[in-house]
């Protein structure tokens, strides 16, 4: 009939009515008071109560008398069939063994039975301070002093979970009741799925998030505004802040992780020309923000390694360093963020977990970039693998189904000092071999925040072998298979490709024991080569930007 029924017994103020609270709250469980029972059938019988608790008792303790605890279940069975199959009941509460032991020949295997306790001295605290009408003419000692009342202790031993709430807080006690019951997601499954850049960034992972998300139910984004990710939506949007697929599924929700660095300028911008709703976005309270003086103090780290020195190294150094600080401002401390900051981010994908919703964590600049393992000094303020991105979110490895590292045909560095890139080559080089107009490269290939051209190079085959071991992706998406060639620009399918590119893209798989699932070969709407075995429900929306191809 339910899946769970979940019977509380307990001495008066012991913590029943805040458990049934949090189950309700929490996992939106159906309260069912006895007390209301008891009310409903006296007035049924023609006897009504007063309510006051001592009345209450007393009739409490003659209908078990009169019905060997088979009362509750008659009186209950009404209830449930107005209730779907797979809703979870919690009854508040039972007195009686033989109330227990109805319940339980009448539900079987779908009742769970928590006992609460706690110090009589806790007790008798809690029941005066409380202002509860049933016990707003009854004193403790009145209560206490109940036959019934007394020997609810009994129940204890009886009890699928027993909890004393003079030692354990009530939160922690929903937790380990929901655990016993089966309410929580098991933390191993697999709903998540992590877009990682594999090489200097800039490998087109804005336009892979795009194509993807209308598959996902949750887009979570991390990193800084230094980087920006260019989507093919209606008109061209770069986001820097939000999820790349915020246009293109209208319907997910935004979050930004906790270990996300924010300047609230750019991200009011832009939410403004992007049109999405702030309705949709959740900012986790912890997330970093951007000062001005931030900004000032890298102003030296453009010159000296290429930095886009938009303040997230400085910002992430004060959230460091500040920890005694009380100024220090967090999105929860911000004006301008308030109407985004929400719970925190982890506890959000535990209730979209709870709904097997489907996630995907957007990562930002490349491995190549990493604060640890890039060639350091050149690298950014970050962990930009997938792990350090899982961690940025608040998202532990067993909930991973898929891994897609993102890699483009030849990879880029910012211009200017930015650091080792390989056998650097022009862009003269690559207009040369694709057929590819080199004036619309040099267009095309400007940085997305500071709007310089951007250095080239081969493909370097030792760093993807790294970037791999780093990563280990389940898949790879190769990008700008037109610089390859230009005829793939014109493909719609694996088997359109220049042969020279399946050779290609057959060598990167060796190299990285994985397949190359995603290839994109220009920049539109419907750019993606789709090679996936693997693929999720798509949310269609004919209001989304570019919805229409997708």
């Amino acid at each position: 009939m339910t899946r769970n029924i979940v019977v509380l017994s307990g001495r008066v103020a012991s913590g029943k009515s805040s458990l049934a609270a949090g189950l309700v709250e929490r996992h939106n469980a159906v309260r069912i008071s006895t007390r209301d029972l008891l009310v409903q059938h006296a007035k049924s019988a023609g006897h009504p109560l007063t309510e006051k608790r001592r009345s209450l008792q007393e009739y409490g303790t003659k209908l078990d008398s009169d019905s060997a605890g088979k009362w509750i279940v008659e009186a209950l069975i009404p209830v449930l069939y107005g209730l779907p199959d797979d809703q979870v009941v919690v009854l508040d509460s039972v007195r009686l063994s033989e109330q227990l032991d109805e319940l339980r020949r009448t539900f079987g295997r779908t009742v769970v039975h928590v006992h609460v306790t706690a110090f009589d001295e806790d007790l008798e605290e809690r029941f005066k301070s409380r202002a509860d009408g049933i016990d707003s003419e009854t004193s403790y000692e009145a209560v206490a002093r109940d036959l019934t009342e007394r020997q609810v202790e009994s129940l204890a031993p009886l009890a699928d979970l027993h909890v004393n709430t003079s030692v354990t807080d009530i939160a922690d006690v929903l937790v380990r009741c929901a655990a016993r019951i089966g309410l929580l997601t098991p933390l191993d499954s697999k709903l998540v799925d992590v877009l990682v850049g594999g090489q200097y960034g800039s490998e087109g992972k804005g336009n892979l998030a795009y194509y993807l998300a209308p598959e996902y139910d949750v887009l979570v984004r991390v990193g800084g505004p230094n980087a920006g990710h260019k989507v093919p939506s209606d008109p061209v949007m770069t986001h820097r802040s939000l999820p790349s697929g915020s246009l293109s599924n209208l319907k997910a929700r935004l979050f930004i992780g906790a270990g996300a660095v924010i300047s609230p300028a750019i991200l009011a911008a832009e939410i403004r020309r992007s049109g999405i709703s702030p309705e949709r976005i959740s900012i986790d309270p912890q997330a970093m923000v951007i000062s001005g003086a931030d900004v000032r103090a890298e102003r030296g780290l453009k010159k000296a390694i290429g930095s886009t020195g938009q303040g997230v190294g400085a910002a992430l150094a004060r959230k460091i360093n500040g920890r005694s600080d009380k100024g220090l401002v967090l999105a929860r401390d911000s004006k301008e963020l308030r109407p985004f900051v929400g719970p925190r981010v982890t506890d959000l994908l535990e209730e979209s977990f709870s709904r097997g919703e489907r996630v995907m964590l957007e990562g930002t600049q490349g491995t190549g970039l990493s604060l640890h393992h890039g060639q350091y000094p050149h690298v950014t303020s970050r962990d930009t693998s997938a792990a350090g991105c899982l961690s940025e979110a608040g998202i532990g490895l067993s909930r991973v189904r898929r891994v897609i590292m993102v890699v483009r045909s030849y990879p880029i560095r910012v211009q200017g000092p930015s650091g080792p890139i390989g056998k650097e080559v022009d862009w003269s080089d690559i207009s040369r071999r694709s057929g590819l107009p080199e004036a619309e490269l040099r267009v095309s290939e400007k940085s997305s925040v500071q709007q310089k051209l951007r250095r080239v190079a081969e493909f370097d085959w030792k760093a993807l072998r790294a970037n791999a071991q780093l990563n280990t992706p389940t898949d790879i998406a190769l990008t700008f298979a037109d610089y390859l060639q230009e005829s793939n620009s014109k493909a719609f399918r694996f088997d359109q490709l220049h042969v020279n590119t399946r050779e290609f893209i057959e060598e990167i798989e060796s190299v990285t024991s994985a397949p190359v699932s995603l290839i994109a070969g220009r920049f539109t709407a419907r750019s993606v080569i789709d090679r996936r075995r693997w693929r999720g429900q798509v949310q269609f929306d004919s209001n989304a930007s570019g919805g229409d191809v997708l």
